[in-house]
């Protein structure tokens, strides 16, 4: 099937009278690039990321279209989207884009991902692949954590030095469940998720099954561990073997003050997402609050450190 990719710019003030128009006009699945949304997006989300692209931002600037898709034979959607544009007095550039099936062309970018050693991330299409290396199966498109961050793949690294043989995990920021999913193929025998992303709760859930886990030994929860009390005297009932953060520095910062409720002194926290320009701040934090650095990892700008309660 051979595609025609639409782009008709506008201004940032009408950007979205014109995609209402649009819409009502029949075409819907718009792609908005709009450089304002985007600032917008940034200052209601910034306490979720330490950094921003700047390469994109450089895109973006002064950005203000949209863009639709039509099949090459759609002669009368050509002609309703010519005679609606008219009436806008907008123009548009037609660029042709080939034959395309889309349901399958976007599995290309999920190729499978090896990590340390000995782990292997398999997209779950590729679940019967052929592999010497432990699989860890997920739905790549749902969520955080595919295992291709560097963040990601230094916590896996860590995990797989360590002895989690009927180790009891916790994770934070659990997104897509691939940490708790690695702990668990790693030998441990309980995991719990914990994040604030309501959706992530069932994704979490959903991936786990690919491989194999369930509750009891996998659970999954959605909330706020350092907002909501109830949720945080619920977890620190237990001890946990291995305690995981990977979030951004702010996150892990202000997690700092109560990690400690979940670890005793033979619990191996092990936190990443964090830019290089933000360790000390994160070791500060973790110091702070009665942990002993035992370990830093670095990849490319990011780091991954692990720590411990300090013994008197």
């Amino acid at each position: 099937m051979n595609w025609l990719e639409i782009t008709i710019e506008t201004a940032p003030s009408t950007i979205e009278a014109v995609a209402a128009r649009l819409t009502a006009g029949g075409f819907e699945d718009l792609v908005i690039e709009d450089q304002n949304e985007f600032e917008e997006f940034l200052q209601e989300n910034r306490s979720c990321w330490d950094y921003i692209d700047e390469e994109l931002q450089k895109q973006l600037e002064g950005l203000s279209r949209i863009k639709l898709y039509l099949e090459d034979t759609d002669t009368a959607g050509m002609e309703r989207l010519k005679k609606l544009l008219e009436k806008l007095e907008l123009t548009m550039q037609v660029a042709a884009m080939g034959e395309t099936n889309w349901e399958e062309s976007w599995k290309d970018n999920y190729p499978p991902q090896p990590v340390g050693e000995s782990l292997v991330v398999l997209p779950y299409w590729l679940a019967e692949e052929e592999t010497d290396r432990k699989k860890i199966i997920l739905d790549p498109g749902l969520t955080f954590g595919t295992g291709a961050h560097p963040s990601t793949q230094m916590v896996m690294e860590t995990m797989e030095e360590t002895d989690l043989q009927g180790a009891a995990c916790l994770d934070l920021g659990s997104g897509s469940g691939i940490l708790s999913i690695t702990a668990l193929r790693l030998g441990a025998k309980s995991a719990v998720g914990v994040d604030i992303d309501p959706k992530a709760e069932g994704i979490a859930r959903e991936n786990a099954a690919y491989n194999g886990f369930a509750a009891p030994e996998f659970a999954a929860l959605t909330g706020n561990v350092t907002a909501d009390k109830k949720l945080m005297d619920r977890l620190a009932a237990d001890r946990y073997d291995l305690v995981l953060v990977n979030i951004v520095a702010d996150v892990i910062i202000g997690l700092s003050p109560i990690l400690p409720n979940f670890m005793d002194e033979n619990t191996k926290l092990i936190c990443s997402g964090i830019l290089d320009t933000r360790l000390e701040d994160v070791k500060a934090a973790l110091e702070k609050a009665g942990l002993e650095i035992t370990l830093i990892k670095a990849k490319e700008d990011w780091r991954c450190v692990s720590a411990r309660r300090r013994t008197l």
